[in-house]
């Protein structure tokens, strides 16, 4: 006893490495090393899915994704490629379930799962693939070049890089148009090979599908008979293009070359198209507003055999995104944000009754059907992305892929509450109050406000690995994450999204300064310690509190946002987002709020905070001129300030080096500017 009792007390005084590892902070280079988790497919015989891992060399500056099979009886799991292999992406198991088809460099590619073996099976180069039902054609998408270049109309001009346009969408998101436009193609296809010539289904066609540069091959599907092609296209060009949301789904007839329009009377996204098994039933996810890219998702039903369409979700006031059916055709399943997370319900096609499968302070993203069985990736605020197998009868989660274990599991974390915050209007509002690790409630810390950008998009508990909740607690910041007006997955449904459009610098903004004065009374928070936060319409945010805070905040971080509404309106790409937002054209009404009391530039007079801007060259959504004039704003008016820019990068930041400089100039920001009473 006496040999134990000191051996314990050695333990207790000079604890091992294990022990240790379960107090390190998070930091950004820790984050870089965890391994980013997606889910491709599962096998027909609904037996085993297949996952990729991104994983990211810091110093060569890139990733590399890896492709896993894992085993859904049994969690046995086994790599497929290689991590010194160029990245596998877009897998899909061949009709037979021997075969494993993916993307390398752009080619397909194909493994032996028995054998392990990998063969390419085309030199085309394609942008993503699906085999037939039958196992004995495929279709697949690549650019087509069809406009004419300054080049092509100049020969004797061979160096010029001049581009001439007539038209907008002449750049998108952070690219520029190449000249070249996405089709669908189908090809005979035998014993992993070509078998005769491709055939576009849209020739000479001047649009894209999938739509650019967000959609990818869940916008094409097969029939389960082989005999169809189901394709989402928006065939509109230019200017046209740039101010409707309007995309429609196209069935193609192989043995005839047939195309039909059957959305045509349905004026806004209509996406994701998805067989039922047999057959009769086509589903796919519609908004009905034109010019509204965050309107309610509707889950729409074509029986095939009648000709009869109707919404399934009529009367539910959420979203209903990445449908899926049930084996046996008679229900879905989908994701929605009914409670600011993520969860699966499923809906009886007859009955139309919706149930929520499953509960939790998480998000499920990805979505599968194998067997008896859901198969989706799952994440929190507290712990990254891993695949799941999910019960559809009472919603219980069997963890099959544990690749974030390490280094996740030696972190200390944050814990996550969810707080309710009254609005000025009288409205209960969400908030998630995240606290810092070894939280003290003795302690007064110093605290984030974070302000969602979209203005659109869910605070629900999403991973992020740059706006990383954990990694702002690790720094010892409490955070206050509040589901302002324009948020899905209030209790109002659509109501609650709607309410910011037109209203941007109105009650949303009151929402974000009534979640900061509750904060700051929280007992552990220091109210003469507070920043806020956020990019795109999270840093039109920070811009406007900027001018309109009267001293509550200490200092202010905006990462691509908007400043001015008028040069904004000016130099964005996608209209329908800013006519719609904004509700009008400046010079229809230049004295509209929009443009006025909306507009951060106006406050600039206000301005007494230290403020860094970061902004990329190469964000066409929210241009680089933006955060040029706030910084310069700042600059004139004596403000502490600085401008991080990174010229290679867009509206996020996806290079690793850029990434951690990113977090670097963030924390070292947030150090000098607040931590310090």
């Amino acid at each position: 006893m006496r040999i134990f009792l000191i051996l314990f007390l050695i333990m207790l005084l000079q604890p091992s490495d294990e022990l240790s590892a379960q107090t390190q902070l998070l930091t950004p280079e820790t984050l870089w090393k965890i391994g980013r988790v997606s889910l491709d497919c599962v096998s027909p015989d609904g037996r085993s899915a297949v996952y990729g891992v991104q994983r990211f060399d810091v110093k060569a500056n890139k990733g590399v994704r890896v492709l896993y099979l894992v085993d859904l009886t049994n969690g046995n799991t086994r790599a497929l490629t290689g991590e010194t292999e160029p990245s596998a992406s877009d897998a899909e198991f061949h009709p037979d379930g021997q075969r494993l088809g993916f993307l390398r460099e752009g080619k397909l590619h194909e493994i032996n799962l028995a054998s392990g073996a990998i063969a390419k099976v085309s030199d085309l180069e394609i942008n993503g693939f699906h085999y037939s039902p039958d196992g004995k054609k495929l279709l697949f998408a690549q650019d087509v070049k069809l406009d004419e270049t300054p080049v092509d109309a100049n020969p004797d001009l061979p160096q010029t890089s001049g581009r001439v346009m007539d038209g907008l969408m002449y750049r998108h998101w952070k690219s520029w148009h190449d000249y070249q436009y996405s089709h669908v193609f189908w090809v005979e296809y035998n014993n992993s090979a070509f078998t005769s010539a491709p055939v576009d289904l849209m020739p000479k066609e001047k649009f894209d599908s999938p739509l650019r540069p967000m959609g990818g091959m869940e916008q094409i599907t097969w029939s389960p008979d082989s005999r169809f092609i189901v394709y989402t296209c928006r065939k509109l060009q230019g200017t046209a293009e740039a101010q409707s949301t309007n995309s429609d789904l196209y069935a193609y007839e192989l043995a005839s070359g047939k195309t039909l329009n059957f959305t045509a009377d349905l004026p806004g996204y209509d996406i994701d198209p998805v067989f039922s098994p047999d057959g009769r039933y086509l589903a796919w996810t519609s908004m009905a507003r034109p010019g509204n890219e965050a309107d309610r998702t509707r889950l729409m039903i074509l029986d095939t055999q009648t000709s009869f369409r109707e919404e399934l979700t009529e009367g539910w006031k959420w979203e209903a995104n990445h449908p899926v059916w049930a084996p046996d055709g008679k229900s879905m399943y989908f994701l929605s944000s009914n409670d600011f997370t993520y969860q699966v319900h499923q809906i009886g096609v007859a009955d139309k009754k919706i149930r929520r499968v499953t509960e939790g302070q998480h998000d499920y993203t990805a979505l599968k059907v194998a067997g008896s069985q859901i198969i989706a990736t799952r994440n929190s605020m507290a712990a990254p992305a891993e695949v799941y197998a999910v019960n559809p009868k009472n919603g219980q989660a069997r963890q099959l892929s544990f690749v974030t274990k390490d280094p996740w599991d030696g972190i200390s974390k944050a814990k996550v509450e969810r707080h309710t915050v009254k609005t000025t209007d009288g409205k209960d509002m969400n908030a998630w109050v995240i606290l810092p690790p070894n939280f003290d409630p003795a302690k007064k810390y110093p605290t984030l406000l974070y302000c969602q950008g979209g203005p659109q998009s869910a605070v629900s508990q999403f991973f992020s690995y740059r706006w990383n909740f954990q990694l702002m607690a690790a720094n010892g910041y409490v955070v206050i994450a509040p589901c302002r007006r324009g948020m899905p997955g209030g209790p109002e449904g659509q109501a609650w999204n709607d309410a910011i459009s037109g209203d941007w610098g109105g009650q949303a903004m009151q929402d974000l300064l009534s979640a900061s004065d509750y904060a700051a009374k929280l007992p552990y928070v220091d109210g003469n310690r507070m920043g806020a936060i956020g990019a795109s319409f999270g840093g039109y945010s920070v811009y406007w509190l900027a001018g309109n805070h009267q001293k509550r905040f200490k200092t202010f971080i905006a990462h691509c946002g908007m400043f001015n509404t008028t040069s904004w309106w000016g130099t964005t790409e996608e209209m329908w987002f800013a006519k719609h937002d904004l509700d009008n054209n400046y010079w229809e009404a230049p004295n509209d709020p929009a443009w006025t009391k909306f507009s951060p530039h106006q406050y600039v007079q206000n301005w007494d905070t230290p403020i860094l801007v970061i902004h990329n060259e190469l964000d066409f959504r929210v241009p680089i001129s933006e955060g040029m004039q706030a910084f310069q704003a700042a600059q004139m008016r004596g403000i502490p300030s600085k401008f991080l820019y990174f010229p290679d990068e867009g509206h996020w930041m996806q290079k690793p080096q850029n990434s951690l400089l990113w977090q670097r100039t963030f924390y070292d920001w947030l150090e000098a500017t607040l931590k310090m009473p």
